[in-house]
């Protein structure tokens, strides 16, 4: 997949697109029911599948600081890619972009950056300064931007409409069952292997610091995972929260600390993504070094026996 900055970058324009427009943070049941609709009309239509996001959220720009993304925009595009589509048009959110019209962003982006003939987005799009613009819009000015425009309905899992406030909410509280149902796949954290403090090789359980650039995190405590390196899903154990037996100081920086299992990788600057598989045990603070290693030991092999059977499903589903 492609992937362009504007302003700034001008990318070659594609003959023809299908597009759609979003934040798309999460890339949630809802997200993917739209984005696989422009990738099977682009094919269908022989045209380039484009997503336009942003690279920070408007409400950012808009109104001041906002919570963490589900998904960071490296993550994001990673889960469009995966998704199929051609192009990805990240929309640098400055205040000046945030003041243009919603008819100059139509006929300067949608139609002449991305020459798009099908708008495909979701209910109630707004677009354009003060969210003027909608489908509405792109229906009234269709002759002019020679494109149809398209909506596709809510998605919903359990008579509840999937969004991204929904996986919020199922994540801070350590839901992971709602928000598989909810994204569609376990939720996930990606991020860069930070420099720690080297305790855990000390205890024999080396760690990965993940730097998860402002994504959201779940609630404090120990969880079965699955870690993306390269190519490969390894089993492994994630602590997240401050290091209760280390530190003293009562409000420590919040950590995300991998351990993969059977395997010693230097994993330092490099990507990674971990899935977030049960909920083991809540943090607490250990008496000793020595005690903290016994527990560890306890969570990796309740973990195993917990991805063992994880994985046993996954293959009695294929």
């Amino acid at each position: 997949m492609q992937v362009y900055y504007w302003p700034g970058e001008q990318p070659p324009p594609p003959d023809h697109s299908v597009t759609t427009v979003g934040v798309f943070d999460g890339v949630h049941l809802g997200h993917q029911a739209i984005l696989h609709e422009v990738v099977a009309e682009a094919r269908h239509r022989g045209a380039s599948s484009v997503v336009i996001t942003f690279d920070r959220h408007p409400h950012q720009v808009l109104h001041g600081p906002h919570e963490p993304c589900i998904t960071s925009l490296v993550h994001r595009v990673r889960l469009f890619e995966e998704l199929g589509l051609d192009r990805c048009l990240v929309v640098r959110f400055t205040p000046q972009v945030a003041a243009m019209e919603a008819v100059e962003f139509a006929r300067t982006v949608i139609r002449d950056l991305l020459h798009t003939r099908l708008l495909i987005v979701g209910p109630d799009w707004r677009f354009g300064r003060a969210g003027a613009g909608g489908i509405e819009l792109c229906r009234q000015m269709a002759e002019e931007l020679a494109l149809t425009a398209r909506e596709v309905e809510s998605v919903r899992v359990g008579g509840e409409v999937v969004s991204s406030t929904a996986i919020r909410r199922a994540v801070v509280k350590a839901d992971l069952r709602q928000a598989l149902r909810l994204l569609g796949r376990p939720f996930s954290l990606f991020g860069t292997v930070a420099r720690g403090a080297g305790r855990g090789r000390i205890l024999g359980y080396p760690t990965a610091d993940l730097d998860v650039h402002n994504e959201l995190v779940p609630r404090d405590g120990v969880y079965a995972t699955r870690a993306c390196v390269g190519p490969r899903w390894l089993d492994s154990v994630t602590s997240v929260g401050m290091q209760r037996t280390f530190s003293t100081a009562p409000r420590h920086p919040s950590l995300v600390e991998v351990h993969i299992m059977d395997v010693d990788l230097d994993l330092y600057g490099q990507d990674i993504e971990v899935r977030f598989i049960e909920w083991l045990r809540g943090q607490k603070r250990f008496p000793s070094a020595q005690a903290l290693a016994e527990q560890i030991g306890l969570d990796v092999e309740k973990a195993r026996r917990l991805l063992s059977r994880h994985a046993q499903g996954l293959r009695g589903q294929a």
